[in-house]
């Protein structure tokens, strides 16, 4: 590969960089408010990349006195997530989530969280779950964010994200895997199902174990690893008042397993309910027709967006007033009036003077600033280990750790973070939270450690070693529901063995002999693998690279030349045209196809969908009467990219007898949201795998192929494919990029600016996004910002839902909104969310440019953002560049030694466990 020959001068001989991360502000510095007082808009500080205090889980607090600025928290700052539940059982929306952000969550980009009055989620049906976003808008001064990667993927434990690309929407979900748009009474005789919308909104205090108990037994199914109990002697009550009828039922049942009465996996041993079959497929092709071609509106989110509360005069929301009231009896900025009117409902006012660390329900709250609050309202009362302020930072310790990625925490490291956060007794606390129902207890058995003595076949007695995990209902319902629905497919499916005596196809479908012929007929090895495989499976797992998309796309194309409704989705709009135009020049297709055109055939074109767009019935299939998608067979591809809460509803929107392939690149960076759903998968081994053997082609394919194995390899770049600009800190880097994008690689590569894409760790910092799209919009589309700091032509990144960005280009504004041109669709955003869903898009994240490729892609490594580079990170960045890369390195040593020793963050999920305790695994085939 070649070392600067693209910038168009030498580089500068290498000195030691100048690191800048973005420091903690000290007491009485900027953005810290004088000690004893919750702070107010006067306390921010000039600098809104470095100046925000970060509390993270290993940072105390201090006693309640201490507080932080609340004024205008930035999403951008580390410090500034999604707050937790304060308490269950209060206020009427902050009940509807575990995560205590109530009907309007935070939608955070990348790890980062919504500017206090700019909350807004999910709470509509079943599944309607959060996840994380690339959304950002302006920030506030005093509370930015420090340069660094994406904490989502690059950050662990507890500790607070940076600026970085994993948020977990904290939206209130009514449970997942209830299918979405999925009818209600789907449940077969004598089971209960997946969790509706109903029955998960309704949990508030209650534990689902509590409904298993009284019989009800399906909302957690095949779970029998799920326990009610504290991990402590006793009932497990711990409160200091009188328990609730839930957690006294709660503690009945876990009396029923310590006596011996019951077993644990009793409560849970329901089967899970089943979709009704699909529909025999035809036996001769049936093609839909083409769906209009005509501009359309965005397709829905994955999680739509909740009708916020109706505005009053003036534009306020109900019951601003009077938390107006109370803000200002606490010392809080009175701004915070309509978020947190938004987020604990109507009795806003009331919860709060009830409980004052109800406050950190509120997207953007810290501890520090909540225990200020707390303190000027209670006075001498407020004291640090009050149960309501336990149980207000055990969930939002809980909400911190799903914006990394976690489902669930080790018991041992949550009660490490509550004592960090001046939690007097942590194990009180959380003996509170689980009796309470705030939080849920698990126990996931462990593998053998190696070298250990197999347990004798007779020894029942033998115990099984355990960890025992705490968790939020929220994830708890969608990684169950999420086990459910996949160990239903799997158990469901009934391949045909042959074809009738006639020739023609079985009624049930396509039959052996069919399904050799199209394997015979497939263009690569790898794919007559696949389609054979998928012949005889209902769940099959299939991992490749880029090039290895060909083969989910040829399994499609001869599953629809069989006769099934067979579909492909991706995770972005681009990956959605990459996989019509495969599916267009795979065999099986419309005679005349033109393989250089996927419109060319409107058939096979109408088979490649968005996941976000399948789920919202903007495209695809539809559902049949039953609520279920109107398909034979789905791959998935992008699979590492689904988080758990969607990968729930999408799996749970499948037919009995549907066939699913989830088929991802096992090097790139897990989902922005919570858990690792392909990972998890592949890692239980119940499902037949098929590894592709195709490799991607080129200097760049070589180069992340190496990546991928732990090896930073020097290729042979002929073409000056592969270009390293070295620089020696933050500035040079941003000149160097803007240099790279403007003038060397349209000049030497024939790549123009705007089908050139720049790679950053982080938002924040001296290169981040912000600092790269200002410096690339002054070269590149020089103008004022008239139209709430954009002009036409700007390249914008869209974020409809969490998780989701889509490229666009503005077009124009009027008095409905800013006009984006988004992939040919044309898109208006409203004025009061222009702030909050787009910003510019010349230099995104790697989470956000994950599913997507462009012509050219420039990778920009400061020095100041590589303590959390991973190797999924740079494999991920890396591999976004189809004909040219560019990296503008300032890591040193930091690049190398990511890529040889640091494979990726660990999360701590469930569904690994799940799936090896409900799927036999003989399923593997």
């Amino acid at each position: 590969m070649s070392t600067d020959r693209l910038a168009g001068e030498a580089a500068s001989a290498p000195e030691e960089a100048e690191p800048n991360p973005a420091e903690p502000a000290e007491p009485g510095g900027p953005g810290a408010p004088e000690p004893g007082g919750p702070g107010g808009p006067d306390a921010a500080g000039p600098d809104p990349d470095h100046a925000g205090a970060v509390a993270g889980p290993d940072q105390a607090p201090g006693e309640p006195g201490g507080a932080g600025a609340l004024a205008g928290a930035d999403r951008n700052d580390a410090g500034t997530a999604a707050a937790g539940p304060a308490r269950r059982g209060g206020a009427d929306a902050a009940e509807a989530s575990a995560a205590g952000t109530g009907a309007h969550g935070p939608r955070g980009a990348d790890g980062e969280q919504p500017p206090a009055g700019q909350a807004d989620g999910a709470a509509t049906g079943a599944g309607t779950h959060g996840g994380s976003a690339d959304r950002e808008s302006a920030p506030p001064a005093g509370q930015g964010a420090p340069s660094g990667p994406e904490a989502g993927q690059d950050s662990g434990g507890t500790q607070a994200p940076g600026p970085a690309e994993a948020s977990a929407d904290a939206a209130p979900g009514a449970g997942a895997g209830a299918g979405g748009s999925a009818a209600a009474g789907q449940d077969g005789p004598g089971g209960a199902g997946a969790p509706s919308g109903a029955a998960a909104a309704g949990r508030g205090e209650a534990d689902a174990a509590e409904a298993s108990a009284a019989g009800t037994g399906g909302t957690h199914g095949g779970s029998a690893d799920r326990e009610s109990a504290p991990a402590a002697p006793g009932d497990g009550a711990g409160g200091k008042g009188r328990r609730s009828a839930a957690a006294e039922a709660l503690a009945a049942a876990v009396r029923a397993v310590e006596s011996g009465e019951r077993s644990a996996a009793s409560f849970f041993n329901d089967a899970p309910a089943r979709r009704p079959a699909a529909p025999a497929a035809p036996a001769a092709p049936v093609r839909e027709q083409p769906r209009a071609t005509a501009p359309a509106a965005a397709p829905a989110p994955v999680r739509p967006p909740s009708a916020r509360p109706a505005s009053g005069p003036g534009g306020e929301v109900p019951g601003s007033g009077d938390v107006r009231q109370v803000l200002a009896a606490g010392g809080a900025p009175e701004t915070l009036a309509g978020p947190v009117a938004e987020t604990l409902g109507e009795r806003a006012a009331e919860a709060l003077r009830e409980d004052p660390w109800q406050l950190l329900a509120v997207p953007g709250v810290r501890p520090e600033q909540a225990d200020g609050f707390a303190r000027s309202l209670l006075g001498p009362a407020c004291e640090p280990g009050d149960e309501r302020r336990a149980l207000a930072l055990t969930g939002w310790l809980l909400e911190r750790a799903a914006l990394e990625g976690h489902t669930a925490l080790e018991s041992s490291t949550l009660r490490d973070a509550l004592a960090k956060v001046s939690v007097p007794d942590p194990d009180e606390a959380l003996r509170t939270a689980i009796a309470e129902g705030a939080v849920l207890v698990f126990q996931d058995a462990l593998d053998a450690p190696p070298g250990a003595r197999p347990q004798a076949a007779d020894d029942e007695d033998a115990e099984q070693p355990v960890r025992v995990l705490l968790g939020l209902d929220r994830y708890a319902l969608a990684e169950e529901s999420l086990a459910d629905a996949l160990a239903r497919l799997a158990s469901t499916f009934a391949p045909s063995q042959s074809g009738t005596a006639d020739g023609e196809a079985p009624a049930g479908g396509p039959g052996a002999p069919e399904w050799e012929s199209a394997a015979g007929a497939a263009p690569t090895a790898s794919a007559a693998e696949l389609i054979r495989t998928v012949a005889a499976h209902g769940l099959v797992a299939h991992s490749g690279g880029e090039a290895a998309r060909a083969e989910p796309a040829a399994l499609v194309a001869a599953a629809r030349a069989l006769g099934l409704r067979a579909y492909a989705a991706a995770h972005s709009e681009d990956g959605r045209r990459r996989l019509a135009a495969a599916l267009s020049e795979a065999p099986g297709t419309a005679p005349g196809t033109v393989p250089e055109a996927a419109s060319a055939d409107p058939e096979a074109a109408s088979a490649a969908v968005t996941v976000a767009g399948l789920l919202a019935d903007a495209e695809g299939p539809g559902r049949d009467e039953e609520g279920a998608l109107a398909l034979d067979l789905l791959a998935v591809l992008d699979a590492p990219q689904l988080d758990v809460e969607t990968a729930a509803m999408l799996v749970e929107s499948l037919p009995d007898g549907a066939r699913l392939v989830l088929s991802g690149d096992p090097g790139v960076l897990w989902s922005a949201g919570p858990g690792r759903v392909f990972a998890d998968l592949v890692a239980a081994r119940r499902c037949p795998q098929v590894v592709s053997r195709t490799p991607d082609p080129g200097p760049i394919g070589e180069l992340v192929s190496g990546i991928g194995i732990g090896e930073l390899n020097q290729v042979e770049a002929p073409g000056k494919e592969v270009v390293i600009v070295p620089v020696r800190d933050a500035g040079e880097a941003v000149h160097r990029t803007v240099q790279l994008v403007a003038d060397s690689v349209p000049r030497a590569i024939g790549i123009p600016a705007e089908q050139t894409q720049v790679i950053t760790p982080g938002h924040g910092g001296a290169a981040g996004t912000r600092a790269l799209n200002a410096a690339l919009k002054t070269r590149l589309n020089p103008g004022p910002g008239r139209f709430g700091g954009f002009d036409p032509g700007d390249r914008v990144a869209y974020t409809p839902a969490p998780g989701r960005t889509v490229p666009g280009t503005v077009v124009s504004a009027d008095a409905e909104g800013l006009r984006l041109d988004c992939a040919d669709t044309p898109v208006v955003v409203p004025r009061t969310e222009v702030g909050e869903l787009v910003r510019h898009g010349w230099a995104l994240t790697a989470h956000q440019a994950a599913g997507a490729r462009w012509p050219a892609a420039v990778v920009v490594l400061p020095g100041d953002a590589t303590a959390g580079l991973t190797r999924a990170w740079i494999y991920t960045a890396f591999s976004r560049g189809e004909r040219h890369l560019s990296v503008v390195h300032g890591a040193d040593a930091a690049l190398p030694r990511a890529v040889a020793e640091i494979p990726f963050k660990e999360r701590t999920t469930r569904l690994r466990a799940l799936l090896q305790a409900q799927v036999p695994a003989g399923s593997a085939g």
